[in-house]
């Protein structure tokens, strides 16, 4: 479990590097205003962004993932690893229940680490300098919501947290499952590295449209009350409220850049996991003498890419 939890930290590290920018726009795009609109589309805000921001302001709130998405990729690897080797088969619904296991419980980090990014992310927007910083970094934004409305403020979204990472991370582990079992991710396969890209950014594009409205008014209720103004009562005005004033195609707000994210950050994360792990077991084995090589693997987790 120690070596699931260690190529989490790597692959996630690596994924955050990839995929922030996208993101920022995504979150840009969920909840700008319907009335007025600041962009026209995920392109336009890439555009936008760099023009009155700077590169730098892609990157706004990056603090928040790099110290949360380390840690909850190993939570997530970690968990998954554990609950399929107590679970015992390898078969696609023990993948899926794994994954849905692992994403339930990084909930507990990934809503409080999400509500600060989209604090940062919405912080200055359309400005080159903040003219009035409302957070100075990620935790800063965590204490000062923790002081004005106490845990409840820090977990706001918690539950569509909870709706979209549950099944949402049970998707992401079954698509590749079934991806590299039908590819033939073998470790002598010259093509082995390609084919891992592969699965693990289809792996996230699956898991993303799976359970993309739900993050859409997630967005929504966590950067809800910025300016200190809260537009929603609960869950359901939210959606009462956004299906009302912009149709049904608000469900899909950000989506474009949201899938231009996803294929090469689940890419790098899962082929980076996979690689790792099969390194290191590699190491264990031979570090083991001969006679005892066999007993080692026959009590070793399995060491195919298609079972973390």
């Amino acid at each position: 479990m120690a070596l699931d939890f260690a190529a989490g930290c790597v692959g996630g590290a690596a994924g955050v590097l990839v995929g922030h920018p996208f993101d920022t726009v995504k979150v840009r795009l969920q909840v700008q205003s319907v009335d007025r609109p600041l962009y026209r589309g995920t392109f336009h805000c890439f555009q936008s962004i760099i023009r009155q921001e700077s590169t730098m302001g892609l990157y706004k709130g990056i603090g928040s993932p790099m110290m949360g998405l380390t840690f909850i990729n190993a939570i997530v690897f970690g968990v998954q690893g554990n609950a399929m080797r107590k679970l015992g088969r390898d078969t696609p619904l023990n993948q899926f229940l794994a994954g849905a296991s692992a994403g339930a419980i990084q909930c507990v980090i990934c809503c409080p680490m999400e509500l600060a990014k989209t604090r940062m992310q919405m912080q200055g927007t359309g400005e080159k300098k903040s003219k009035r910083k409302l957070y100075k970094n990620s935790l800063d934004c965590l204490v000062r919501i923790y002081n004005k409305e106490g845990i409840r403020g820090i977990n706001r979204g918690m539950v569509t947290t909870l709706l979209r990472e549950t099944p949402g991370f049970g998707v992401y582990f079954l698509t590749y499952d079934v991806l590299t079992r039908s590819l033939g991710c073998e470790p002598e396969d010259p093509y082995m590295i390609p084919k891992l890209l592969f699965a693990g950014g289809m792996s996230g594009i699956a898991s993303w449209i799976s359970t993309y409205p739900v993050d859409v008014i997630k967005s929504r209720l966590q950067a809800d009350g910025v300016g200190g103004v809260h537009q929603y009562s609960s869950i359901m005005d939210c959606v009462r409220q956004s299906v009302k004033r912009e149709g049904w195609r608000v469900f899909t707000r950000g989506l474009t850049s949201t899938l231009l994210r996803a294929f090469p950050v689940n890419a790098t994360t899962f082929a980076t996991v996979t690689l790792f792990l099969m390194y290191m077991r590699r190491e264990d084995e031979c570090s083991v003498p001969d006679s005892e090589t066999q007993a080692v693997l026959l009590q070793a987790p399995s060491t195919q890419p298609t079972s973390m």
